[in-house]
């Protein structure tokens, strides 16, 4: 189908890209200027910010409560933004919708960005956190059962390499793991995916732009070949988490999801590939207000459901 003509009018009112290096400080400022009032974002029972201290150090989280349940399953939801951009603030709003869709509680992390932290600093601060809520578990409020890794884009590919940690330091409380338009290969080269060039131009992100905006974490010592930076090179992929791949029609980084998805299936692992048709990338962060892809969050819960909720420690 065509590209939903919402996500087309947006696009065509979108101010030429200025010329240069990319400013990370400006590009995060003019972020959070959108950010929408406390006000006027959906209400929960409860969302608090506070600090997960962890063996990373001290990592900012906040903790959305669905409802006043004593006690809940718990997703661990990592934000989008080429690992340099992205907020608590400017995901408040999928963290919110992911709370109230799944009933679950969500945990979303504040972990360091690049260029100002090297790699692996905000790979070791989301896995410290998923570790920490396993830890901190009671007095967190979590049941014992449901602990999901979550993110988008390039916070898909921190709850891939999470999980993918998790799997082979003996750490199996990890349950699920749900990828929204994951970055999964950061080798870009263009004939890698046929989506690489069948989206490469006109759909918001570009496959030009992915060098440039993924340079502040390669330039870091993020090595594309290393499964944890890019988890499509993990050669065994037996024993990980049932997976739910989310992917975008019009995204130049749609086919590296979905071979993903694949091999996860043929090495044994429950994973369901979800293409979300006249999408492009992120429309799950800026576009999920249309009903076509709000479903997006009921998907997440019906996977985690039919995935099962994990069973009690």
């Amino acid at each position: 189908m065509p590209l939903h003509p919402e996500i087309a009018t947006f696009l065509a009112g979108l101010p030429t890209p200025p010329e240069g290096p990319l400013d990370p400080v400006a590009m995060r400022a003019a972020d959070e200027a959108h950010v929408a009032p406390v006000d006027e974002r959906l209400p929960l029972n409860a969302v608090e910010d506070t600090t997960a201290h962890t063996a990373s150090g001290d990592v900012p989280v906040r903790v959305y409560t669905p409802d006043e349940a004593g006690t809940h399953g718990v997703i661990v939801y990592f934000h989008g933004g080429a690992f340099f951009l992205g907020s608590l603030e400017t995901h408040d709003h999928v963290a919110r919708a992911l709370a109230k869709e799944t009933g679950l509680k969500v945990v979303s992390v504040g972990y360091r960005l690049a260029p100002e932290a090297a790699f692996p600093a905000g790979l070791d601060d989301c896995y410290a956190v998923t570790r920490w809520v396993a830890e901190k578990g009671e007095g967190l409020g979590w049941d014992g059962t449901t602990l999901a890794v979550a993110g988008d884009s390039s916070g898909g590919t921190f709850a891939a390499a999470v999980a993918a940690r998790a799997h082979d330091d003996g750490f199996d409380r990890i349950t699920h793991q749900i990828l929204y338009y994951p970055s999964l290969d950061l080798d870009f080269d263009v004939d890698r995916y046929a989506s690489l060039r069948e989206n490469a131009v006109g759909y918001g992100l570009e496959t030009a732009g992915l060098k440039p905006f993924n340079a502040f974490y390669l330039d870091s010592g993020a090595d594309p070949a290393d499964p944890l930076v890019s988890p499509i090179k993990r050669q065994d992929l037996t024993g990980l988490p049932p997976a739910l791949v989310v992917t975008a029609q019009y995204d130049p980084m749609r086919d590296e999801g979905e071979l993903y998805g694949r091999r996860l299936r043929e090495a044994g692992v429950a994973a369901t590939v979800s293409r979300y048709d006249g999408a492009g990338h992120g429309f799950v962060q800026h576009f999920s207000w249309l009903p076509e892809y709000h479903r997006v969050f009921a998907e997440t819960r019906d996977f985690l459901d039919r995935a099962g909720r994990g069973k009690q420690s």
